[in-house]
């Protein structure tokens, strides 16, 4: 989970909400990635998305059992998706995502009873931290959102 955090930094320098997420395989890094829709004008350029795609083209195939994902957010409907056709074995994740998490949150996406591939889920690990990353991120964000709104625009 730090290096997942080391990736949420850097997505936070370039503007991106601070999500970072890691594929292990047999006690190995095989995939990474952060954050990168607004920069790459991708909607599906979620962290746990380019780890993903990352670890396939790693392993030369996009099925992943055996694979860990460790992301620093619980992971949304897509990425949820994109979890279980990878065939991940098991999802860790860092902080909640009251709105839009699809594993314990707003849905239950694991546990509907179609899927045909089994996850295992462990929340909570580092929340306090993950959840801080991405805390800080949006109060400043705020803050500057505030700052530019106090300055004169310079017309009169």
């Amino acid at each position: 989970m730090n290096r997942a955090l080391e990736l949420a930094a850097q997505a936070a320098e370039k503007g991106e909400v601070p999500v970072g997420a890691v594929v292990v395989l047999d006690g190995r890094e095989i995939g990474a990635g952060c954050n990168a829709p607004i920069s790459g004008c991708d909607p599906t350029a979620h962290a746990e998305i380019r780890a993903l795609r990352d670890a396939a083209a790693r392993a030369g195939n996009y099925r992943l059992p055996g694979a860990a994902l460790y992301v620093t957010l619980e992971p949304c409907t897509m990425c949820v998706g994109a979890i279980v056709h990878s065939r991940i074995s098991r999802l860790v994740y860092g902080a909640v995502e009251p709105k839009a998490g699809a594993v314990e949150s707003a849905r239950r996406t694991l546990d509907e009873p179609h899927l045909n591939w089994d996850v295992t889920a462990v929340g909570g690990v580092l929340a306090t931290r993950c959840s801080e990353t991405i805390s800080d991120f949006f109060s400043q964000r705020r803050a500057e959102i505030r700052r530019r709104r106090k300055q004169p625009s310079g017309k009169e």
